[in-house]
């Protein structure tokens, strides 16, 4: 009999030359990265002064805290309750098109947001069109997320996720930082122009990429039986996730990062705690630019110690966990901005490790024909989760008053403790069973 194969540390080291070189040899995946890059520029464009507007139009009214908290609701709630439509969408239809269509639709209801810059009495449909953006939007990343394994080769879906992962983060520092800069100089509407405008780029974009048949992650792979689309109902997909705990696993990642949301805290911290420049644009604008940073940062430094197997990329994550404890107690001890900005770059880089990884996962072990339900559900975990930690945080907020906001972010730092914990007793009950089986195998 022969012993079950240790995992290793030592992993593949990654090169930026990697990343171009995937950019390079493979445009259908550099043309999906494109309308990402462009999509998210403008996306932080708005929420930077979305954000700022939702503070103004409340200053002395005695609930900024919920105001703020509901902005970010709005964001969060309506892709929850999409989510089962959305998965077995992106399931059952031309995924390509679902995005192209998902687009242009969100360019139309960001120009609506226009209306509301006019006056504080049309704060309530900024909600709104918030609302209606992230219903749109709620089909558009499962869509996303299931078509990569189809244009990216098996060897290619970490180096590809951990691409799409870094412009997120890039775009979230480029974009708020330049939406503060275009917001002071030009004001709200051209911002929210900049963002309906890219969002008809992506869709030009995306309407070029070439997605193959089969997917190309499965070439030289066992072949599986395809599911008729007619089956690929939502039920059917959660009991996908009954028959296969290590996938079910997989999707508390995202979700339990978020029983700490640091959203709410970081608008609150650049427009009340550490305010630079009108309505605390530029300070919020710079926390939002240090989240980015630490997002970027994160799995380009533990892809050093990837192998891009599953068992090394579930070890990685519990140090994702870790680094969420860190980035808090440093946030909850930051005396200036400047230090509470190297918080959120912890807190930031531990949440983008999980997120980047917990998506590889998901990529490599679920079959194509799950992988828009799958997403859906992951997403759904996550949006549900974020949203009462979001509210919570809010109605704390409000309560707690100025003077003992930093107890709050102990407190987080102390919550951020139990998921941590928890993702280590699963990854530890998953090895365990795999080399159970692998022994059994052996006989």
């Amino acid at each position: 009999m022969k012993a079950c194969p240790a995992v290793h540390w030592r992993g593949k080291r990654r090169t930026s030359m990697q990343y171009i070189r995937l950019i390079r040899s493979n445009r259908d995946f550099a043309r999906l990265w494109a309308a990402q890059l462009v999509s998210l520029l403008g996306d932080w464009f708005s929420t930077i002064v979305i954000s700022a507007l939702i503070v103004s139009y409340t200053e002395g009214t005695g609930y900024q805290g919920i105001a703020v908290s509901g902005f970010l609701i709005a964001r969060m709630i309506p892709p929850l309750l999409m989510r089962p439509l959305a998965g077995v969408l992106a399931d059952r239809f031309d995924r390509k098109g679902l995005l192209i269509i998902s687009d242009l639709l969100r360019a139309l209801v960001v120009l609506g947001l226009l209306f509301t810059t006019q006056s504080p009495d049309y704060l309530p449909l900024i909600y709104v069109f918030v609302v209606l953006q992230f219903l749109v939007s709620s089909i558009f990343e499962p869509a996303r997320n299931a078509i990569m394994p189809s244009i990216l080769y098996r060897h290619q879906l970490v180096i590809g996720n951990t691409l799409s992962s870094i412009t997120w983060s890039a775009m979230l520092a480029v974009g708020a930082i330049a939406g503060g800069l275009v917001a002071q100089a030009f004001g709200t509407q051209i911002a929210l122009v900049i963002d309906a405008l890219t969002f008809v780029l992506s869709a030009l974009l995306v309407a070029t990429v070439v997605v193959p048949e089969v997917p190309r992650s499965e070439l030289g792979q066992p072949p599986r039986k395809a599911q008729d689309k007619s089956q690929r109902t939502f039920a059917d997909g959660l009991r996908y996730l009954w028959r296969n705990p290590q996938t079910a696993a997989a999707l508390f990642v995202k979700s339990g990062q978020s029983i700490t949301s640091s959203d709410t805290l970081l608008i609150i911290y650049g427009t009340q705690v550490f305010v630079v420049g009108e309505q605390g644009v530029a300070s919020m604008a710079l926390l939002w630019a240090a989240f980015g940073v630490g997002a970027v940062v994160g799995p380009l430094l533990t892809n050093r110690f990837s192998d891009d197997s599953v068992p090394v990329l579930r070890r990685l994550i519990s140090v994702g966990f870790a680094l969420i404890v860190l980035g808090w107690l440093l946030w909850g001890l930051a005396p200036s901005l400047e230090l509470l900005a190297l918080a959120v770059v912890v807190r930031a880089m531990g949440g983008s490790v999980n997120w980047t990884y917990s998506s590889v996962i998901i990529q490599q072990i679920v079959p194509d024909d799950y992988l828009g339900r799958v997403f859906s559900l992951d997403f759904a975990g996550f949006e549900f989760v974020q949203s009462i930690s979001i509210l919570a945080f809010g109605l704390l907020i409000d309560a707690a008053g100025g003077d003992t906001i930093a107890h709050i972010v102990y407190l987080s730092a102390l919550v951020a403790v139990l998921p941590l914990l928890m993702w280590v007793g699963v990854v530890r009950g998953i090895e365990k069973r795999e080399s159970a089986e692998a022994v059994n195998g052996e006989f």
